[in-house]
Protein backbone atom coordinates (compact mmCIF):
# COMPACT_ATOMS: atom_id res chain seq x y z
CA UNK A 1 0.00 0.00 0.00
CA UNK A 2 1.24 3.74 -0.72
CA UNK A 3 1.97 5.75 2.07
CA UNK A 4 -0.05 8.83 2.03
CA UNK A 5 1.80 12.42 2.55
CA UNK A 6 -0.25 14.66 5.36
CA UNK A 7 0.05 18.18 5.37
CA UNK A 8 2.52 19.25 7.92
CA UNK A 9 0.58 20.68 11.28
CA UNK A 10 0.48 24.60 10.99
CA UNK A 11 1.56 25.06 7.28
CA UNK A 12 -0.76 27.24 5.45
CA UNK A 13 -2.72 25.36 2.97
CA UNK A 14 -1.21 26.34 -0.89
CA UNK A 15 -3.20 27.65 -3.72
CA UNK A 16 -3.36 25.60 -6.96
CA UNK A 17 -5.43 26.94 -9.95
CA UNK A 18 -6.95 23.76 -12.36
CA UNK A 19 -6.84 26.43 -15.91
CA UNK A 20 -9.83 26.00 -17.37
CA UNK A 21 -9.56 26.33 -20.55
CA UNK A 22 -12.44 23.68 -22.14
CA UNK A 23 -10.68 20.72 -21.92
CA UNK A 24 -12.43 17.44 -20.51
CA UNK A 25 -12.21 15.62 -17.29
CA UNK A 26 -11.60 18.92 -14.59
CA UNK A 27 -13.92 17.91 -11.77
CA UNK A 28 -11.74 14.67 -10.93
CA UNK A 29 -8.36 16.41 -10.90
CA UNK A 30 -10.27 19.40 -8.74
CA UNK A 31 -11.23 16.85 -6.13
CA UNK A 32 -7.47 14.71 -6.37
CA UNK A 33 -5.95 18.15 -5.78
CA UNK A 34 -8.17 18.37 -3.02
CA UNK A 35 -7.59 15.59 -1.74
CA UNK A 36 -3.53 16.20 -1.90
CA UNK A 37 -4.40 18.69 0.77
CA UNK A 38 -4.34 22.03 -2.09
CA UNK A 39 -6.81 25.05 -2.11
CA UNK A 40 -8.23 24.46 -5.32
CA UNK A 41 -9.75 26.79 -7.59
CA UNK A 42 -11.12 25.78 -11.14
CA UNK A 43 -10.88 29.39 -13.32
CA UNK A 44 -9.72 30.47 -16.72
CA UNK A 45 -9.29 33.44 -14.90
CA UNK A 46 -5.67 35.01 -15.71
CA UNK A 47 -5.56 36.76 -12.71
CA UNK A 48 -6.50 33.02 -10.53
CA UNK A 49 -3.45 31.57 -13.04
CA UNK A 50 -1.07 33.73 -11.88
CA UNK A 51 -1.74 34.43 -8.64
CA UNK A 52 -1.96 30.80 -7.61
CA UNK A 53 1.19 28.65 -5.60
CA UNK A 54 0.88 26.13 -8.34
CA UNK A 55 -1.12 26.14 -11.66
CA UNK A 56 -1.99 22.82 -13.27
CA UNK A 57 -2.78 22.19 -16.88
CA UNK A 58 -4.91 19.58 -17.71
CA UNK A 59 -5.79 18.09 -21.38
CA UNK A 60 -7.60 15.19 -22.71
CA UNK A 61 -8.31 14.90 -26.80
CA UNK A 62 -7.13 16.22 -29.77
CA UNK A 63 -3.79 18.18 -29.84
CA UNK A 64 -4.64 21.06 -31.79
CA UNK A 65 -8.28 21.31 -29.75
CA UNK A 66 -6.03 21.59 -26.63
CA UNK A 67 -4.07 24.40 -28.21
CA UNK A 68 -6.74 26.41 -29.49
CA UNK A 69 -8.39 25.87 -26.02
CA UNK A 70 -5.23 27.23 -24.32
CA UNK A 71 -5.14 30.28 -26.56
CA UNK A 72 -7.96 31.68 -26.09
CA UNK A 73 -7.56 32.02 -22.60
CA UNK A 74 -3.45 33.43 -23.11
CA UNK A 75 -2.59 29.66 -21.75
CA UNK A 76 0.76 29.97 -23.70
CA UNK A 77 1.56 33.40 -21.86
CA UNK A 78 0.32 32.32 -18.64
CA UNK A 79 2.32 29.17 -18.71
CA UNK A 80 5.46 31.09 -19.82
CA UNK A 81 4.95 34.05 -17.30
CA UNK A 82 4.45 31.99 -14.64
CA UNK A 83 8.15 29.73 -15.25
CA UNK A 84 9.57 33.30 -16.14
CA UNK A 85 9.45 33.67 -11.93
CA UNK A 86 10.24 30.21 -11.12
CA UNK A 87 6.20 29.78 -10.71
CA UNK A 88 5.44 25.79 -10.23
CA UNK A 89 3.50 24.58 -13.46
CA UNK A 90 1.83 21.09 -13.57
CA UNK A 91 0.88 19.24 -17.13
CA UNK A 92 -1.29 16.34 -17.16
CA UNK A 93 -1.66 14.42 -20.08
CA UNK A 94 -2.24 16.47 -23.31
CA UNK A 95 -1.55 19.09 -20.58
CA UNK A 96 2.01 17.99 -21.03
CA UNK A 97 2.15 17.32 -24.60
CA UNK A 98 1.46 20.75 -25.51
CA UNK A 99 4.53 22.04 -23.33
CA UNK A 100 6.42 20.79 -26.21
CA UNK A 101 7.53 22.47 -29.40
CA UNK A 102 4.63 21.16 -31.68
CA UNK A 103 2.38 17.96 -31.82
CA UNK A 104 1.37 16.27 -35.32
CA UNK A 105 -2.06 14.24 -35.64
CA UNK A 106 -3.54 12.99 -38.95
CA UNK A 107 -0.56 15.23 -41.07
CA UNK A 108 -1.67 18.11 -39.24
CA UNK A 109 1.38 19.97 -37.35
CA UNK A 110 0.13 22.09 -34.35
CA UNK A 111 2.89 24.52 -32.36
CA UNK A 112 3.04 24.12 -29.30
CA UNK A 113 3.79 26.19 -26.24
CA UNK A 114 7.36 25.30 -26.68
CA UNK A 115 8.27 24.99 -23.25
CA UNK A 116 10.44 21.93 -24.76
CA UNK A 117 12.12 20.79 -27.56
CA UNK A 118 10.73 17.94 -29.48
CA UNK A 119 7.52 16.66 -31.16
CA UNK A 120 4.56 14.98 -30.08
CA UNK A 121 3.51 12.31 -32.47
CA UNK A 122 1.48 8.98 -32.66
CA UNK A 123 2.75 6.15 -30.70
CA UNK A 124 4.45 3.17 -32.86
CA UNK A 125 2.45 0.39 -31.40
CA UNK A 126 0.51 -2.66 -32.88
CA UNK A 127 -2.34 -1.32 -30.08
CA UNK A 128 -3.48 2.10 -29.92
CA UNK A 129 -4.44 3.69 -27.81
CA UNK A 130 -2.33 2.65 -24.94
CA UNK A 131 -5.31 3.08 -22.30
CA UNK A 132 -4.28 1.14 -18.42
CA UNK A 133 -1.73 0.79 -16.49
CA UNK A 134 1.78 0.60 -17.11
CA UNK A 135 4.92 0.85 -14.93
CA UNK A 136 7.56 3.32 -15.44
CA UNK A 137 11.31 3.79 -15.23
CA UNK A 138 11.94 6.82 -12.63
CA UNK A 139 15.09 8.65 -12.91
CA UNK A 140 17.45 9.02 -9.74
CA UNK A 141 16.70 12.18 -7.59
CA UNK A 142 13.17 12.95 -8.33
CA UNK A 143 11.10 14.28 -6.03
CA UNK A 144 7.76 14.01 -7.91
CA UNK A 145 7.71 9.98 -7.39
CA UNK A 146 9.11 10.05 -3.67
CA UNK A 147 7.35 6.73 -2.20
CA UNK A 148 6.07 5.81 -6.00
CA UNK A 149 8.83 4.69 -7.84
CA UNK A 150 7.91 1.06 -8.13
CA UNK A 151 4.05 1.94 -8.82
CA UNK A 152 1.95 1.81 -11.86
CA UNK A 153 0.13 4.53 -13.04
CA UNK A 154 -2.97 4.71 -15.35
CA UNK A 155 -2.53 6.30 -19.08
CA UNK A 156 -4.71 6.80 -21.87
CA UNK A 157 -2.99 8.71 -24.95
CA UNK A 158 -2.66 7.67 -28.51
CA UNK A 159 -0.04 10.09 -28.93
CA UNK A 160 3.48 10.91 -26.72
CA UNK A 161 6.86 12.89 -26.77
CA UNK A 162 8.69 9.92 -28.30
CA UNK A 163 12.40 11.56 -27.80
CA UNK A 164 14.24 13.69 -25.35
CA UNK A 165 15.79 16.31 -27.69
CA UNK A 166 17.15 18.79 -24.79
CA UNK A 167 20.75 19.88 -24.40
CA UNK A 168 22.04 20.59 -21.13
CA UNK A 169 25.51 21.81 -20.48
CA UNK A 170 27.59 22.45 -16.81
CA UNK A 171 25.54 25.77 -16.22
CA UNK A 172 22.03 24.38 -16.08
CA UNK A 173 20.46 21.33 -14.50
CA UNK A 174 19.55 18.63 -16.69
CA UNK A 175 15.53 17.48 -16.29
CA UNK A 176 14.66 14.42 -14.80
CA UNK A 177 12.98 12.48 -17.33
CA UNK A 178 10.78 9.63 -16.73
CA UNK A 179 9.90 6.71 -19.44
CA UNK A 180 7.52 4.23 -20.00
CA UNK A 181 6.77 1.38 -22.78
CA UNK A 182 3.85 0.61 -24.54
CA UNK A 183 3.93 -2.62 -26.77
CA UNK A 184 5.27 -6.22 -26.44
CA UNK A 185 7.88 -6.20 -23.41
CA UNK A 186 11.16 -5.48 -24.31
CA UNK A 187 10.60 -4.25 -27.76
CA UNK A 188 7.91 -1.56 -27.45
CA UNK A 189 7.93 1.89 -28.17
CA UNK A 190 9.03 3.82 -25.56
CA UNK A 191 7.67 7.85 -25.03
CA UNK A 192 8.33 10.30 -22.29
CA UNK A 193 5.91 9.42 -19.31
CA UNK A 194 6.80 12.45 -17.05
CA UNK A 195 9.63 15.16 -16.80
CA UNK A 196 10.69 17.55 -13.36
CA UNK A 197 12.49 20.70 -14.68
CA UNK A 198 12.74 22.94 -12.39
CA UNK A 199 9.16 24.99 -11.74
CA UNK A 200 7.98 22.78 -14.78
CA UNK A 201 6.70 19.31 -14.24
CA UNK A 202 4.29 17.44 -16.24
CA UNK A 203 2.78 13.67 -16.36
CA UNK A 204 1.64 11.78 -19.70
CA UNK A 205 -0.51 9.38 -17.60
CA UNK A 206 -3.42 10.88 -15.08
CA UNK A 207 -2.19 11.05 -11.26
CA UNK A 208 -6.36 11.53 -10.90
CA UNK A 209 -7.27 8.15 -12.20
CA UNK A 210 -4.36 6.27 -10.95
CA UNK A 211 -5.72 5.50 -7.30
CA UNK A 212 -2.80 5.99 -4.10
CA UNK A 213 -0.01 6.00 -6.26
CA UNK A 214 -1.44 8.92 -8.29
CA UNK A 215 -2.64 10.44 -4.95
CA UNK A 216 1.07 10.23 -3.72
CA UNK A 217 2.92 11.86 -6.39
CA UNK A 218 0.38 14.89 -6.16
CA UNK A 219 0.72 14.90 -2.98
CA UNK A 220 4.52 15.09 -3.57
CA UNK A 221 3.73 18.24 -5.73
CA UNK A 222 1.51 20.12 -3.44
CA UNK A 223 4.28 19.44 -0.77
CA UNK A 224 6.67 21.27 -3.02
CA UNK A 225 4.31 24.23 -3.55
CA UNK A 226 4.74 25.06 0.50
Amino acid sequence: MVEQRAPASGVETPAVTVLDYGSGNLRSAVRALERAGAEVTLSASREDAMDADGLVVPGVGAYAACMAGLASVKGPEIIGRRLAGGRPVLGICVGMQVLFDEGIEHGVRTDGCGEWPGVVERLQAPVVPHMGWNTVEVPAGTALFEGVEQERFYFVHSYAARAWPLVTNDRTRAPLVTWAEHGPAGSGDRFVAAVENGPLCATQFHPEKSGDAGARLLANWVAGLR
